[in-house]
């Protein structure tokens, strides 16, 4: 009885250790693809990144292109990303391209990204002094006196109408926040398909940055500690693309 309560225990201990969520299926318009199928596979299981400098932020653990097949799309198309499980972890969800110099499939991740989504609970429209206003999707919702996020097992959003034609990686990421730095690491929970985009107007100039580089242990949506004095929140990395 003893060795069958000592197996159980370690059993949930393995379970507790993987049971996180991974990006692992991408559906464009009506049609959903397999697992991975146009995906890039990584080797960490669902586990996270934690390093911000390492080379795996851009799409995850071993996750190479060779193997990973690239699936057209149109400009202004929607897509959608599911994954195994539904995210559970607070913080924010963000999505990025970066265009390939040649094919998807031989591109390492190493040029300029640029974000075009973080998905949040509220909206507010902003006036500057110099007159332009300005659309900012701020994550979580607070309205209820606690953070809300946008927890889902999918998410959708389309391609840029306003982006240049060619190939590109279309990265996800989870920024899980449940362990406030320094004292825990905050964790990236990543995934890149591969898209060909054709119809765009190539009338974009978005701000970019590298990964890694994008994201810093200074941001204060890194910093942020979740269980104390949370009333706001600032997505890390680069503003969104608008067409």
């Amino acid at each position: 009885m003893k060795n069958f309560v000592n197996a159980a225990v370690a059993a949930l201990a393995a379970h507790g250790a993987s049971a996180h969520y991974i990006f692992q299926q991408l559906s464009v318009d009506a049609t959903e693809y397999g697992p991975f199928e146009y995906i890039r596979q990584n080797s960490n299981y669902n586990s996270p990144v934690t390093d911000l400098t390492s080379n795996d932020l851009r799409c995850n653990v071993g996750a190479e292109g060779a193997d990973t097949k690239t699936v057209d799309v149109k400009a202004g198309e929607q897509f959608t990303f599911t994954l195994d499980t539904p995210v559970y972890h607070q913080g924010p969800i963000s999505i990025y391209m970066s265009k390939a110099p040649g094919a998807t499939s031989d591109y390492d991740a190493s040029g300029e990204w640029f974000k075009i989504k973080d998905f949040g609970k509220y909206c507010s429209l902003i006036h500057f002094k110099d007159d332009y206003n300005s659309l900012v999707i701020i994550a979580p919702d607070f309205s209820s006196g606690e953070a809300v996020w946008d927890m889902s097992g999918s998410y959708t959003y389309t391609i840029p109408s306003c982006i240049e034609d060619g190939e590109y990686l279309l990265r996800i990421q989870s920024l899980a926040i449940h362990n406030p730095w320094p004292s825990g690491i905050p964790q990236f929970y990543i995934s890149c398909a591969q898209v060909k985009v054709s119809g765009g107007s190539g009338s974009y100039n978005p701000e970019t940055a590298l990964i890694p580089g994008a994201f810093k242990d200074t941001d204060p949506g890194y910093t942020v500690n979740i269980y104390s004095d949370f009333h706001s929140y600032t997505v890390p990395g680069p503003a969104p693309l608008t067409c």
